[in-house]
């Protein structure tokens, strides 16, 4: 199950899904370590990183090197997304996603993400723009439709794939249902009857049941994995173990975790400053701790810590065995 598109191939056909606040460069680059096929960065605005609006342009510009990386843009205007393309392009990029599938309020509000399900003819002007501002490989990620009844991502994949597009990628509900309910695996089947180019599922997928469940029911190429990597940055490897491909990877316990845990926590503080590092990184540590078992006193005792040093000196506690933790 090697992924191919255009000239770039994809041999684990595992990748990681764009999680805004989540997959910044430094988690990106520890998946990676483990093993994953592709990785995706958060959502950059194309408007606000072409006028190089504070914070957007380095998530954008990060990791733009790495092959196995993709930049994802969303927005709402041909102009912008071609621009963005074009720069991060001259960036260095190797792949380019359009976003097309957030349903947060904010950026459907300004009529992005999965808002342009609802305006399927606007939706290609836009693919249409990023297919000819570059020479990458173009993919697309997107839902199933706008809701129960606007489920048109078999027609916008065959149109995306007629202009150009290389890979698309849909998560398995409505822009209505947020991350409600189930994700319909077998309906990503009919987008994968539409089109001729991969196409891979995402929603639900947390382990190799789930990943072996979704492509049976998906006909899919490959899976994209979100959610379900908080706190296991191993698990992409591990789904690819599971799936028949590469070895299983080293996942790390007790002091191996700590060691994990405090140079992902060191590199966050580096990328993003003592100050914001604190208060970013601490939705990754929950996410760590809720793995190791930590007990609740020593949890919280960690989130409320007021210092980076403060914290390294409490992660080892913190993460190695249940037994030791309580101690």
């Amino acid at each position: 199950m090697t992924l191919s598109i255009s000239d770039h191939s994809i041999s684990l056909p595992v990748l990681l899904a764009p999680m805004a606040g989540i997959t910044d460069v430094t988690y990106r680059s520890l998946v990676a370590r483990f093993g994953a096929g592709l990785v995706v960065s958060e959502m950059v605005g194309s408007q606000e990183m072409v006028q190089a609006k504070p914070g957007v342009r380095a998530r954008a510009e990060l990791g733009l090197e790495r092959a196995d990386t993709a930049v994802q843009l969303a927005g709402r205007d041909p102009y912008w997304m071609a621009e963005a393309a074009r720069m991060v392009e001259d960036s260095g990029a190797r792949l380019i996603d359009i976003n097309m599938g957030c349903p947060a309020k904010k950026v459907v509000g300004g009529m992005s993400g999965s808002a342009l399900m609802r305006e399927p003819d606007h939706a290609l002007r836009l693919i249409e723009a990023v297919v000819g501002a570059v020479g990458l490989p173009v993919t697309l990620k997107t839902r199933l439709g706008w809701d129960e009844g606007c489920l048109n991502a078999p027609d916008l994949a065959r149109r995306a794939e007629n202009a150009g597009v290389r890979m698309v990628t849909i998560h398995g509900r409505t822009r209505c249902q947020f991350y409600k309910g189930r994700a319909d695996w077998a309906a990503i089947n009919r987008v994968r009857q539409a089109v001729s180019i991969p196409v891979v599922a995402n929603g639900d997928i947390v382990d190799g049941p789930s990943a072996k469940a979704a492509l049976a029911q998906s006909g899919a190429d490959g899976v994209m994995v979100g959610r379900g990597a908080q706190g296991r940055p191993w698990l992409l490897s591990q789904i690819a173990h599971e799936l028949g491909h590469g070895p299983a990877p080293d996942i790390p316990l007790g002091g191996a975790l700590a060691d994990l845990v405090a140079a992902h926590y060191e590199a966050m503080v580096a990328f993003y400053g003592a100050d914001l590092g604190l208060r970013v990184a601490r939705k990754h540590l929950g996410w760590y701790m809720d793995e190791a078992g930590t007990p609740g006193g020593l949890r919280r005792e960690v989130l409320t810590a007021t210092s980076p040093a403060q914290v390294l000196g409490l992660l080892r506690m913190a993460l190695c065995d249940g037994e030791r933790a309580a101690a």
